[in-house]
Order: structure tokens, then C-alpha cells, then sequence
């Protein structure tokens, strides 16, 4: 038999995933690995969240829905920015999709063409560069070196080398869980739409920053798209189900590509999800646990060597330099894997170019697992 392969799919694996699945291996043969590779929350949805999922399985009719999503959770989330934000967003703008990953996938396939240059941070997600390559956008990597965050300067001098059709960035990242500053954020975002460059504003960590309050790039365009999501935030990883903001005109360009792709997100899903807006009380509750696990990581990951290469502004990850132990993250990830059976991501991940000198450890999971890691780390590296 003859099989086609495109090229399109020799796209970099997500290390990421490849840690964790050696990681369930391990878990299954009985050894108790402490996992701080991937961004889950520990926590299950919110009680109102997996109540109104059991009432929806109950009924039973569970099916398609319009290809943009249930009005009642585009309602929901068009009173979330209002409330959370004191933005006035109409529910015919909001696009549900499923899961982040599918927002990110409407949104280049609706905003971009095969060689457009589209620009993105390095250290980024993965899957911003994964997807883009694949649909055969050229995805321009900004390195920040010393920076923590892509700004403005970023952004024209890249520009300035040859014209660029888009820009995506996220605020507070993964992996770096850096914030961009409002100030910093509206003048990246002035500085595109003078250029004529299409913003793509990742905001599915918002909520859970530290030092500052959320502010969105929808303050400083109403032709921005935003991606967020109930994944991080609202502990709902496995339910696949986010959202996006989109431009007016994008609306109708998404909708059909997405009627084609995905039919609906899935309706228990969205159920189930517009109750999350209604747990702040139980989800501020798990944010707290997340900021004493930073806590506790910002002082014991530089004692055992790993120097922060990044501020901890939000989000549940430390980005840090693993130059003291290695040159070669992938290699010491794989070894801290299987000798001290502590899973974290090595920063191949993000950065292409000088990832071979990062991990990035999450902090989503318990505080005592938190607290066991480090001793485990501790033990191993003596």
C-alpha cells in the first residue's frame, strides 16, 4: 500500500505532550511521577459547571448547534466583558469554538492566505507556529531576548525588514506567564492598525495574573480578534470549549469556515459552561492555591539553579534557565524524568532558536506536589 504524506504535517512535535505521554507510561507501571509539564488545572470544573452537565445528560438530547455557538453562552460571555472588563461587546461578535486550538484554526484559516507573514514571540506556544506552518502562513519568530514581552519596537522593526499581514501574542504568555503592560499593550496594538497588521490577541490566561488586573486588547481596537477559553481559568481542560472576539466582518468568514470544519462546539460543553461565569467564588479559591504554589517556586527553583528567565505575572508556569545543569534541556528533561520522575517541558517547545537552554515548569498541580517536586529535584541534582 502507498501512503501520501504532505508536507504540511512535518511540523515540530509538541515535546509537551510527548513528556506527558512518557510520564502516564511511567504513572502506569506504578512509579509516582510528580507531573509539571503541561498546563492543566488540577481541579475539576466548578460543582455548577459538572451539575448543569449532568442535568443536560439527564434530558438526554444532546446535538448540533448553530456553528457560532448557543445565544444563551454568547450572551454569557458578552455580560462577562462587561462585567469583568467594562466592555460593551454584542453576542453577535462572539464566536464559541471547540477548545481554544479550534479559535486559533478559524482564525488564521478566516484571516491569513498560504505565505502570508504573520508574526509571533519567541518563547511562544507551540501551536502557533505548528498550525500556521501547516496551513502554510510563514510564521515570522520574534526572539525577546532580554525582553519579557513583544512590543511595539518588536513589531515595526520586523515590519521594517519586510511587510508583515498579521501579529498573534498572548498576555500573560505560556510559557513565560509575562504580562504585557496596558501601556505597552495599547501602543502594540495602535502601532499594528497603523501598519496595517491584523492583531490576534491570546488571552486565555487572563484571570490569572498576580500583580495587575486583566486588561484585553479590545480596549484599544474594535477590529481586534481575542481568543480565550474555559480551559485555564475555569478548570475545564477537557470539556474543549473557548471563544472568540472577532472583528465584524470576520463573523460571517468564520462562521461558514467553522459550519465546515466542526459543525457546532459540543453542546454539553457549552451547557455546562455557562454556569463557570457563575463560580468565581470556587474558582478564586483554586487561583489562590496557584499563587502560593508561585510562591514557593520563585524562591526554591533559583536555590536549586533554575534562574527565572522570566517575570511570574500570571498564568501557572515558571520559565527558566537550565544552563547551570545543561545545554541541552531536551536531553536533562528526559533524565529529571526518569530519575527523579519529575515531568516538565523543555523549552524546544517555545523557542526554536535558544530553547535548548529553558524548561518551563507548571505550577497548576497541588502544593504538596509542589513542594514534593522541588525535594525530589533537590535530591536528584545533589
Amino acid at each position: 500500500m502507498v501512503v501520501s504524506l504532505s508536507r504540511r504535517g512535518n511540523v515540530e512535535p509538541f515535546h509537551a505532550m510527548d513528556i506527558l505521554a512518557e510520564a502516564n507510561r511511567l504513572k502506569a507501571e506504578g512509579v509516582p511521577v510528580v507531573s509539571m509539564a503541561v498546563g492543566q488545572p488540577s481541579d475539576p470544573a466548578p460543582i455548577g459547571v459538572r451539575a448543569a452537565a449532568a442535568k443536560a445528560l439527564q434530558d438526554g438530547r444532546i446535538g448540533y448547534t448553530d456553528a457560532l455557538g448557543l445565544a444563551a453562552l454568547r450572551k454569557a460571555i458578552a455580560e462577562h466583558y462587561a462585567d469583568h472588563y467594562g466592555l460593551d461587546i454584542p453576542p453577535g461578535r462572539i464566536a464559541v469554538t471547540t477548545g481554544s486550538s479550534a479559535a486559533f484554526n478559524l482564525a488564521f484559516l478566516a484571516m491569513f492566505d498560504r505565505g502570508d507573514r504573520v508574526a509571533i514571540a519567541a518563547p511562544g506556544y507551540p501551536a502557533y507556529r505548528n498550525i500556521m506552518a501547516a496551513l502554510g502562513i510563514d510564521v515570522v519568530e520574534i526572539e525577546l531576548g532580554g525582553d519579557a514581552y513583544l512590543h511595539a519596537g518588536h513589531l515595526e522593526t520586523a515590519h521594517r525588514e519586510k511587510p508583515l499581514k498579521g501579529v498573534l501574542f498572548a498576555s500573560p504568555a505560556n510559557p513565560t506567564g509575562a504580562v504585557i503592560p496596558a501601556d505597552e499593550l495599547a501602543a502594540l496594538v495602535r502601532t499594528a492598525q497603523e501598519l496595517g497588521i491584523a492583531v490576534i490577541s491570546d488571552e486565555i490566561y487572563h484571570r490569572l495574573a498576580y500583580a495587575a488586573p486583566d486588561t484585553t486588547a479590545l480596549a484599544y481596537g474594535g477590529d481586534v480578534t481575542v481568543i480565550n477559553s474555559f480551559s485555564k481559568y475555569y478548570c475545564m481542560t477537557g470539556w474543549r470549549i473557548g471563544w472568540m472576539v472577532l472583528p465584524q466582518e470576520l463573523v460571517r468568514p468564520v462562521e461558514r469556515v467553522a459550519q465546515s470544519l466542526y459543525i457546532s462546539p459540543p453542546e454539553l460543553s457549552q451547557i455546562a459552561a455557562i454556569e463557570a461565569f457563575k463560580a468565581t467564588e470556587e474558582l478564586e479559591a483554586v487561583k489562590g492555591r496557584y499563587a502560593w504554589n508561585r510562591e514557593l517556586l520563585m524562591k526554591r527553583l533559583p536555590e536549586l539553579g533554575f534562574p527565572l528567565a522570566a517575570p511570574m505575572d500570571g498564568a501557572f508556569y515558571a520559565f527558566c534557565d537550565v544552563t547551570r545543569h545543561s545545554n541541552d534541556s531536551m536531553a536533562f528533561a528526559r533524565k529529571m524524568l526518569a530519575q527523579a520522575h519529575v515531568a516538565a517541558t523543555p523549552g524546544r517547545d517555545f523557542d526554536t532558536q535558544a530553547g535548548h537552554r529553558t524548561m518551563r515548569f507548571s505550577y497548576a498541580g497541588s502544593h504538596d506536589d509542589m513542594v514534593e517536586a522541588m525535594a525530589r529535584i533537590e535530591r536528584w541534582l545533589r
